[in-house]
């Protein structure tokens, strides 16, 4: 297998990368992962993991929830119904944020597509991109919409869009720093730039550890906090606006890391973890679960 062995840190530039993590994939295949930690800027990344053109298989599970409309299951039946709810508030937050209740938007990574239809339900022209043709195939035949395959992204004109959204997207992009400057070119000089990655820094990040089930390896690549999200916005001239906690994140994550350690009432036990991952992130959002993040362009 063509795997990717980092020797060079893509936030800083930096050489010195420490082991921080072992972790497995608990999804697919079973596999052992290192994660490494920058010694000089904090940024946490996989080591080793396979190149885009055959990290696929590591998605082809019917458990992998983000491509994923099965409702079997009691995790999956709590994800759908939460799902619901948020797709309204991330729709809200977006208008907020934004300033806008129409425009043109860009969502990278769209899944299902339940996103980028709640948007245009909205009145807002959008335009979507994903990996999966699976995925696309569900967009077109239930919502009408016509996806365009993730390698196209790219293609998009310079200060097109009003929004661009990457709802826990940015953490499985395999090129970042070319990600981020695609980003930055495609915004309006007034747009907004909304981000949710998971926090390898929050509560429950610090209470599981390497079981932590927002580690996702080798599905996810970089493990980012609020201090490294902050500076890799800024080096691709972002400005960081507001953080935002997601809130049910917590709730989710503990509950599937609880089933990883074993715990045979990990869907009650992971529940109350979650509820004190909850509580703690009301009084600061740096210890969520998963953080939105809402930049604008800093050469306003």
């Amino acid at each position: 297998m063509n795997k990717l062995h980092i020797d060079r840190c893509p936030l800083c530039g930096g050489t010195h990368l420490s082991h921080f993590l072992t972790c497995k994939d608990h999804y697919a295949t079973g596999e052992i992962f290192s994660i490494l930690q920058c010694e000089d800027c904090g940024f946490r990344m996989t080591q080793d993991f396979p190149a885009e053109s055959e990290i696929g298989r590591y998605y082809e599970t019917p458990d992998y929830i983000s491509h994923s409309d099965t409702h079997k299951g009691i995790m999956n039946q709590v994800y759908h119904r939460v799902r619901s709810y948020m797709l309204q508030q991330k729709a809200i937050l977006v208008e907020t944020v934004s300033h806008k209740k129409s425009g043109r938007i860009l969502d990278i990574g769209t899944g299902t597509a339940y996103f980028s239809h709640t948007m245009n339900k909205r009145g807002w022209q959008v335009d979507a991109v994903e990996k999966s043709p699976q995925a696309r195939d569900f967009a077109k035949k239930h919502f009408g919409l016509d996806v365009k395959d993730d390698s196209q992204v790219a293609c998009y004109g310079e200060k097109v869009f009003d929004v661009i959204t990457m709802w826990h997207v940015m953490e499985h992009v395999e090129k970042q720093n070319e990600e981020w400057e695609i980003l930055h070119r495609q915004l309006k000089d007034d747009g907004t730039l909304v981000i949710a990655v998971p926090n390898s820094s929050s509560a429950d990040a610090l209470r599981y550890g390497n079981l932590w089930a927002a580690y996702d390896v080798p599905r996810h690549l970089w493990h980012y906090t609020p201090e490294t999200m902050k500076r890799m916005a800024e080096k691709h001239g972002f400005i960081l606006n507001e953080r935002r906690p997601m809130p049910f994140d917590g709730f989710y994550v503990s509950m599937l890391s609880e089933k990883y350690k074993g715990c045979s009432l990990y869907f009650l036990k992971g529940g109350w973890k979650g509820l004190l991952a909850w509580f703690k992130a009301l009084t600061n959002s740096d210890y969520s679960s998963s953080i939105i993040y809402v930049f604008g362009k800093s050469n306003k």
